[in-house]
């Protein structure tokens, strides 16, 4: 099996070595990481280089766990520093326009349900209560 590197075997240092023990004792496969040959198992005929490739892994899926950690602090620090600076994320909200609240009237009077009420707007029932939440609160 040729992978390109040893991170994509899972996100930590346990998931990475289980997938590698699973693939080489027990399925009994050779792999190849492209991006470092020395984790080649097609060359491993002596014990000393099975200890090599076994050490070199463990250091190597400890650092991949930390590099993961590493960006995942940075997408946060990200994150947190665009919100703080106003920055809209996610999914734009959708418009309390004057259809909606045509529906809205209609629904609270109770001449139409909820299921009504979100097909003529077009929108799915979760997300129809979302606005109707919202345009309460802007009431």
């Amino acid at each position: 099996m040729y992978i390109h590197s040893l991170d994509r075997f899972g996100r930590n240092k346990d998931e990475i070595i289980q997938e590698w023990n699973e693939l080489t004792k027990t399925m009994q496969c050779d792999i190849v990481v492209l991006d470092m040959p020395l984790l080649d198992t097609r060359e491993q005929n002596d014990s000393m280089r099975t200890f090599i490739v076994d050490m070199v892994l463990q250091i190597l899926s400890r650092v991949a766990e930390e590099e993961r950690t590493r960006i995942r602090q940075r997408q946060r620090e990200g994150i947190d520093s665009a919100q703080r600076k106003g920055v809209k994320l996610g999914r734009p909200q959708v418009p309390l326009n004057e259809r909606f609240k045509e529906t809205y009237d209609q629904w609270k009077e109770g001449n139409i349900t909820v299921v009504e009420a979100s097909r003529r707007i077009n929108v799915n029932k979760t997300t129809y209560y979302r606005m109707v939440n919202r345009y309460e609160q802007e009431l």
